[in-house]
This record gives structure tokens, sequence and C-alpha cells, in this order.
């Protein structure tokens, strides 16, 4: 990220008033202390002052990153929310005082608003992965919603794009008027893609990582009971092993350590 990106970011007029969110500070990062019916009841209440602002999905990796790197930290916190994703995250922010504090996943989210969009005839756009999964994931979504509006995909090269060509496709996206423009990047690029595009794409911008794979039926989410149980993870590192086991190892001690028996 440039100087130059930064600073522009930072000249963004937000138009929320982010004290009006409940928050528990988890290892520096801000992670509201929210429940989904009140993030969704937020989100269709405020849906036109959000528009050129990000939600961060936040879970055990997310945060454990940004306790490490203060410039992530930044970024995550830039947001005009960050979703308690991780259940972790919730059951420390329960212990801290914050009752009604629950997990509040991306893919979760994503599905709740795409179920009332066709009653409130929210538009949607659709950044990351890769054209096959795209195609899958118009397909699926369509069938499980007809009267979905999607105005657009777009699967960005895996290099960074030019100035030149980022403008195109920001331009495109502003001109197709999206209510909800759904990154699917992986963590950290998609939260790096939507500060930097914070207030140039006219969109509530939501990075759901593996939103996409799920939604496309590239993978399957854990059962009910499992996500219940904060136990998603374990179902995830049966299905990735050897992507997922260094990483969780990584994160999910020193979340421990710092957060739950330190009180960071």
């Amino acid at each position: 990220m440039t100087n130059e990106t930064s600073k522009e970011s930072t000249l963004f007029k937000r138009k929320i008033d982010k004290s009006q969110i409940p928050t528990c500070k988890i290892l520096g990062v801000d992670i509201a202390a929210i429940d989904m019916d009140w993030l969704l009841n937020y989100t269709a209440e405020n849906l036109e002052n959000l528009k050129g602002d990000y939600f961060s999905v936040v879970n055990v990796y997310s945060d454990v990153t940004a306790y490490n790197d203060p410039e992530f930290c930044k970024i995550l916190n830039s947001s005009a929310l960050c979703m308690p994703d991780g259940g972790p995250l919730a059951t420390v922010g329960r212990h801290r005082g914050y009752k009604n504090m629950q997990r509040t996943t991306g893919p979760s989210y994503m599905g709740e608003i795409l179920k009332m969009s066709a009653e409130r005839g929210w538009k949607h756009y659709f950044y990351g992965s890769t054209d096959e999964t795209l195609e899958k994931l118009r397909t699926k979504l369509l069938d499980a919603y007809p009267n979905l509006n999607i105005v657009g995909m777009y699967s960005p090269p895996f290099r960074a794009l030019t100035e030149e060509e980022d403008k195109l496709i920001v331009d495109r996206i502003n001109e197709l008027q999206p209510d909800f423009v759904w990154v699917g990047l992986s963590c950290p690029k998609q939260e790096h893609w939507m500060y930097e595009h914070l207030g140039k794409v006219n969109g509530l911008m939501v990075g759901v990582g593996a939103g996409f794979d799920y939604f496309a039926g590239n993978i399957s989410r854990a059962p009910e009971w499992m996500q219940d149980h904060n136990l998603e993870w374990v179902y995830r590192l049966i299905q990735e092993p050897k992507r997922l086991f260094m990483k969780y190892w990584h994160t999910n001690i020193p979340f421990i350590w710092n957060a739950m028996i330190r009180g960071k």
C-alpha cells in the first residue's frame, strides 16, 4: 500500500457514527459486540450511509495478525465495523461483559443479506476468486435466490493491478451501482483492497474470504452443531490440513495465551 493511497483513504468522510456500535477491544482490534439480528437491522437502516465504507470480518487468524502488525490493525479498525467471525472472539467478549455478543460469520451474513435482497431490491457485485468459481457462484445463487440482482462479477489477475486497470474496474463497479460489493480475496489481501478503495467504490464492501467458495459449492461449511460449539476451524482443518495446520498453529495458541489468559 502506497503512502499516497493511505493518504487518500484518510480523506474519506464517514457518514455513520461509529460510537453507536458497541465494541470490545481484543488484541487491539475493536470487535463489534453484536449478534446477527443487530447487524442485519443496522445494515438495513444505514445502508445508504454505509456506501463507500467497508465491514471487516475478523476471526482468530486476522485478530492475531493485527496484534503482530500495527498497519493491519489500523486497516481493521478503519472499517465501519469489525464483525466477530470467530467463535472465540465472541466468547472472550461475553467473558468481558458483552453478554449479547455472538459469533457473526461473513458467509452467514452474506446469506442473510441475499435472502433479504429480493424484497428490498438490493444489487450485488462480486470481486475476487477465479472466473470458474464466479460462474459457479452465479449459478448457485440464482438457483437459490431466483430474483437476486447480480449486477457484475470480476476475477482480478494474480498480480497487482496497474492504476489504470484499477480505475477502469472501479469506474465499472460504480456505473453498475451495487448496494453491496462482496470481496473474496482472502485475508489480509481483501482488507487491504477495501481500505485502499475506501470512499472510491460506491457500495458497502464486505470481505467474506471463503464465502465465495462456500456458496459456489467448492467447499462445504461445518455442521451447525460444530459451528455452535466453535469447532468450524476443526472442520476446515480436516478439509485442508496441509494449508491450514501451520496457519492455525501460529494463531490459535497465541490467541489463547494473549486474549484468553493475559486479557489483551
